[in-house]
């Protein structure tokens, strides 16, 4: 089987080559990472990849320098990206955080390849658009988000019409008990740090804002076509739940498994087999129990915004993730407090909501991009005045 991992240093990654490693019938068609080129031309040297990509040009020469000898093509800049994404593969893993991860995975479908889902940024901004493209390529699209692939498992076999409700779990992250006067106060160092999930600074800070949950909430609409009333969220601090789906004659059905990525990778890479993975085994009696609560929306504001963004459509997704990236970026820079975070995603939403094309349907990439530069700008200039 040919595989390519676009994102191969992050987290997921990491867990993706992990399991790659690990298997003798794969052929590596291309890595890609950022600026961590030695640890990406390890990776590239144990799965002897083709070609390796940062997304860096200043990175370039540091990457050719850590492969030389071994034969493998480098490559660095967005247009390489491109390129690599559309090399023959029958799997890919889209695992770039952020709205830079869309094109890439877009670009992969048109390969016909199994597009192994991890970038949720590109169903909140382009999911319309996505879904087309696979179907026209007769690429397929599976989840890797550990509460959509728990969803997906949750379906097998199942009849789609017959659910009722999905509802999807949330950690609460770090601050899950913290007040209002608390958060106001909240560093940098606290909100990247996970009680229960390793993982990259910038989506463990998402948690810490439940903004990683808001963008879940609308990917679970983007993906499964399921309306925004029947999508619940609940907050699960153990990490054990990862998603139930609902059905009309009353039952549940939940999926649990430790707080490991592999497990969802995994099910994408050998679906619709199961293989053994190098996942811990769950013992319920020392688990001792599972405890739920709700979501707070004073606290936490992303997820009601998240709803407001699914009731607009069209362009409101690109541009709702866009403010956030912009947000996080003035947070991680110390020039933005936390809970401004969300006070400067609702007011970018609120000032490109008089603009028509925000509801616009998505139709092309090139929309979508132009909604995420707006989006940025719009978000950057209610930053520096509130700063």
């Amino acid at each position: 089987m040919r595989v390519s991992v676009f994102g191969a240093t992050g987290s997921i990654g990491e867990s993706t080559f992990d399991l790659l490693a690990r298997r003798d019938d794969i052929e590596t068609v291309a890595l890609t990472g950022g600026r961590n080129v030695e640890r990406l031309a390890a990776q590239a040297r144990t799965l002897r990849a083709q070609i390796v990509v940062t997304a860096h040009d200043a990175c370039y020469a540091a990457l050719k320098d850590a492969l030389a000898g071994s034969g493998i093509e480098v490559a660095a800049g967005t247009q390489a990206l491109i390129d690599a994404a559309e090399r023959r593969a029958d799997w890919v893993m889209s695992a770039i955080v952020g709205a830079a991860g869309l094109a890439p995975g877009f670009r992969a479908l048109a390969q016909g390849a199994t597009l192994a889902l991890a970038n949720k940024e590109s169903l909140v901004t382009a999911g319309p658009l996505l879904m087309r493209e696979a179907a026209r390529h007769g690429a397929r699209i599976l989840p890797v988000d550990s509460e959509h692939s728990a969803v997906f498992q949750a379906l097998v076999g199942e009849d789609a019409a017959a659910v009722e409700r999905v509802i999807i779990t949330a950690s609460g992250g770090p601050f899950r008990d913290w007040t209002l006067a608390q958060l106001a106060r909240a560093t940098l160092a606290q909100a990247q740090t996970h009680p229960n999930w390793a993982m990259g600074q910038r989506i463990t800070i998402d948690s810490a804002t439940l903004f990683n949950k808001a963008l879940e909430v609308i990917e679970t609409r983007e993906y499964f076509g399921f309306e925004p009333a029947q999508i619940e969220v609940v907050v699960h601090p153990q990490s054990i739940i990862h998603a139930l789906v609902g059905f009309r004659d009353g039952a549940l059905m939940a999926h649990l498994g430790p707080p490991d990525m592999r497990h969802a990778i995994g099910y994408a890479l050998n679906w619709p087999d199961r293989a053994d993975l190098p996942v811990a085994r769950l013992d319920l009696a020392q688990l001792a129990e599972l405890t739920f609560e709700a979501p707070d929306p004073v606290r936490f504001p992303a997820l009601r915004l998240a709803r407001e963004v699914m009731e607009m459509r069209g362009h409101a997704g690109a541009a709702f993730n866009a403010a956030k990236e912009v947000a996080l970026d003035e947070f991680i820079a110390g020039r933005l407090r936390f809970l401004d975070m969300a006070q400067l995603v609702e007011r970018t939403i609120d000032q490109l909501s008089t603009d028509s094309c925000l509801t616009d349907p998505v139709e092309a990439l090139e929309t979508v991009e132009a909604m995420d530069q707006m989006a940025r700008e719009c978000a950057r200039a209610i930053a520096s005045r509130v700063a």
